[in-house]
């Protein structure tokens, strides 16, 4: 099963590009810029197709792929060609790729929600032991927490999100039927054998409608966008290393890998694609780098010309712009090739 396992992570790893390099081509076509080829994977052509302007390929390696416009990196004479397009038509066309791939990343995520038709439900169903609140004046087991300081509360990670600090909350609670009040209830967090924490534990679930679903779905891509910044926060101090990255050889291990492990297909499949979902809005976010080669970097760039070419009045050779994006893919292909290389190594090594 290990292998189908793997096919499929292949499968949605090359959708994944696929998405993001039709954001790019359906943002270009939209914006009437000459789209010279578009192509899903690298390497050889296994099937290629002229229709119109566009020529469409299938290439080899599944890894990739690319929309390649007129004037891209140079100047052109066609009026057609990206770089002759208005500033606001070119960054459509650059936050096209990242967007498509978030949008993806949601609704997998909302899918496996909604099959599941069950959210985590902001009930209190335990307290760790010498919790202080665990009292007939204050919390109880079976409390759903409606609100708190106003806010009212749909899922678990509501709870979260409005629980942040040490200190003094209104909380409104759904108990026995009937509405709890406490004003001005002070939380403070106290040292547990788990950590630090408030001391009041969720465990239940209960039937979600198409909203809460969407709640939650929604709450679950945004955390998928925090463990992304956590973890280029962990890379610039130093706590995770180059060695800890993972291409799309190492990604498509683990996702089979974690489908393998699964007690059903059920949960394989359900694993593989909560994992691609996390995969999509990891390529959005990494995308948007201010990165030189990366769309990101191009935004940046984009951004800091038009201000320029603004305040002097005169137009920027985008040759240079070319010149800085180009020793951008130098360094990023390297970093690709080891990384891939390290994949491999780990691969058979085992």
């Amino acid at each position: 099963m290990t292998a189908l396992y793997a096919i499929l992570a292949i499968l949605i790893f090359g959708l994944l590009v696929a998405i993001h390099e039709f954001g790019h081509f359906s943002a270009a076509k939209l914006c009437g810029v000459r789209v010279e080829e578009f192509a899903i994977g690298m390497g050889p052509a296994l099937w290629k197709k002229q229709k119109g302007e566009t020529l469409y390929s299938l290439r080899a390696v599944p890894f990739g792929g690319y929309c390649a416009m007129t004037g891209e990196d140079g100047e052109s004479d066609d009026p057609r060609a990206f770089g002759n397009q208005k500033a606001w038509k070119r960054l459509l066309i650059l936050v096209a790729g990242s967007f498509n791939n978030f949008l993806l990343g949601f609704l997998i995520v909302l899918i496996l929600q909604m099959s599941s038709g069950y959210v985590p439900s902001p009930t209190i169903t335990a307290f760790m032991d010498g919790c202080p609140y665990d009292s007939a004046e204050a919390l109880q087991v079976g409390d759903r927490i409606e609100r708190i300081n106003g806010h009212r509360i749909v899922v678990q990670s509501d709870v979260n999100r409005w629980l942040t600090y040490e200190g003094e909350y209104d909380l409104e609670l759904r108990r026995d039927g009937g509405t709890v009040k406490l004003e001005n209830f002070r939380l403070e967090k106290s040292d547990f054998p788990q950590g630090r924490y408030f001391g009041f534990l969720f465990g239940s679930y209960e039937k979600a409608g198409f909203g809460q679903n969407l709640r939650a779905a929604w709450d679950t891509t945004k955390d998928y966008v925090s463990l992304v910044w956590e973890s280029l926060r962990m890379l610039v101090h130093g706590q995770v290393g180059v060695n800890d990255l993972a291409g799309p050889v190492g990604i498509v291990d683990m996702m089979a890998t974690t489908g393998a492990q699964q007690e059903t297909t059920a949960d394989a499949l359900w694993m593989i694609f909560s994992f691609g979902a996390f995969i999509a809005v990891n390529l959005a976010v990494m995308n948007m780098l201010p990165i030189p080669a990366l769309d990101g970097g191009r935004v940046f760039l984009l951004l800091v010309t038009a201000a320029v070419e603004a305040v002097t009045r005169k137009k920027i050779n985008p040759k240079y712009e070319g010149y800085i994006h180009a020793a951008g893919m130098v360094l990023l292909l390297a970093l690709m090739a080891y990384v891939l290389l390290h994949d491999i190594f780990r691969l058979v090594t085992g």
